[in-house]
Order: structure tokens, then C-alpha cells, then sequence
């Protein structure tokens, strides 16, 4: 079994309970599945979950270099010339990612409220990234933008490899096919 789950803002990746936040358990009511990966609370968007220890391990798994796309909302306009960095690997000082995709979009359409949403102000404007990496350490992609000079303000993880977040509404989930 596969499930593509939609995980709101401030939810915990866990299914036992929490004594601040939502968990998994509250959305999703089938049992025996596992995340494979994690979302931190204050991310959005694709967490993959499956019965499947092996499936689990393969999506996982560094080793097995999925590419992860995110979008993330950051405080400024950076130039490419700002985001080249990125595409070269930085060094985060315990570790140094590996080159990502990354270029400037248009906010995205299929864009939900965050609830509370992000912190606006009037003289700072904000932009949109998509950003491909294959890693997944902890808090990467906000490191990262950070390291560039360009906060992340809000961060949605759109797909892992072919799977995406595509008419999955926010707190929904959806069974899928396996994609090999």
C-alpha cells in the first residue's frame, strides 16, 4: 500500500500522540502505515506513507538518491547570480549539500492558506523557489536558502521523484499505483 498524504503546517510526523501539535494519526485512520521520510512540523506538502518496510527503506533512503522538488516562499529577491551557490553545493558546516536544481517561479497555483500564514512585511517582498535536491537532511532546504541570504518563509514539498502532490488536497490523502 501506498499513500500520498497532503500534511498541513504545524502537524507532527508521527502517529503517537503529541502533547503541542496535531499527528498523522489525526488525518489518517489506516493502520500499520509508516512515513517513509519525514516533514519537519512547520513544512507543508508530500509525505509518502506505505506498510511496505522495503518500499519505506527505498524511498528513503539516501543512498537511493530520490529527488526531492520543493517550493519555498523566501524573504527577498534573489538574482540567479544569488542562487548559483546552490547549484554548486554549499557548505552548512557539519556537511556540504549536494549541487541542486533550483530557479525562480511564479507562486504556485494550486496553492493552499497556510494556517496562521507566514509573517508578511510591507517593505520586504517575497519570491518563490523551486529547489531539486537529492538529500534530505535535517532542515536542508531552509539551511540552505538561509546560507544564501534569503530565508525561507514557507516550505512545501511539491514530489518525491515521480510522485506529487498534484489533486491532493491539504489533510487529504490519496492511495496510489506504485510507480517503478
Amino acid at each position: 500500500m501506498l499513500l500520498l498524504f497532503n500534511k498541513p503546517f504545524n502537524v507532527v510526523c508521527q502517529f503517537t500522540p503529541h502533547e503541542k501539535h496535531a499527528t498523522l494519526k489525526d488525518y489518517i485512520s489506516i493502520p500499520n502505515v509508516y512515513a517513509a521520510g519525514r516533514l519537519d512540523t512547520d513544512s507543508e506538502g508530500l509525505l509518502i506513507l506505505t506498510d511496505d518496510g522495503g518500499l519505506q527503506h527505498r524511498l528513503s533512503h539516501p543512498k537511493h538518491k530520490q529527488i526531492k522538488t520543493y517550493w519555498a516562499q523566501v524573504e527577498g529577491v534573489p538574482t540567479q547570480a544569488d542562487l548559483m551557490p546552490l547549484q554548486h553545493g554549499v557548505d552548512l558546516g557539519d556537511f556540504v549539500t549536494q549541487p541542486a536544481q533550483v530557479k525562480i517561479i511564479a507562486e504556485p497555483d494550486q496553492l493552499w492558506q497556510r494556517e496562521p500564514p507566514i509573517r508578511e512585511r510591507k517593505n520586504i517582498p517575497t519570491t518563490w523557489l523551486e529547489l531539486k535536491i537529492s538529500e534530505g537532511k535535517n532542515r536542508q532546504v531552509r539551511r540552505m536558502t538561509a546560507h544564501v541570504g534569503f530565508p525561507t518563509l514557507r516550505l512545501i514539498r511539491y514530489a518525491i521523484g515521480s510522485y506529487t502532490l498534484d489533486g491532493i488536497l491539504l489533510g487529504q490523502y490519496q492511495e496510489v499505483s506504485l510507480v517503478r
